[in-house]
């Protein structure tokens, strides 16, 4: 499984942006989970999460009411547009997925990073 994030880039405060997450290979019995991010020097942290129909969503207390998580399962990929951006939100954001087993082993996989910066 490939995870390949894509939509990040520098923007002013108060702009918006678009993150995709893209999956290839081995995408049977794959569930997108949702993304997360990292700041220079703080630990990686979630941002917001999907259930596999993308009926129930979750996300940090710090980005809702901006940011927006999705899924086109057809394609499988995962979106996060952020809205209304502050500086506070520079980091690395990365997409989490998962194929469980039918074993009932979990695996998890990561997207290499897609960086987001905000100036002020």
């Amino acid at each position: 499984v490939q995870l390949v994030e894509s939509g990040g880039g520098l923007v002013q405060a108060g702009g918006s942006l678009r993150l995709s997450c893209a999956a290839s290979g081995s995408t049977f019995r794959l569930s997108l989970v949702g993304w997360y991010r990292q700041a220079p020097g703080k630990q990686r942290e979630l941002v917001a999460v999907i259930t596999d129909g993308g009926g129930s969503t979750d996300y940090a207390d710090s980005v809702k009411g901006r940011f927006a998580i999705s899924r086109d399962n057809t394609k499988n990929t995962m979106y996060l547009q952020m809205n209304s951006l502050k500086p506070e939100d520079t980091a690395v954001y990365s997409c989490k997925a998962q194929v469980r087993s039918y074993g009932g082993t979990v695996y998890v996989y990561w997207g290499q990073g897609t960086q987001v910066t905000v100036s002020s």
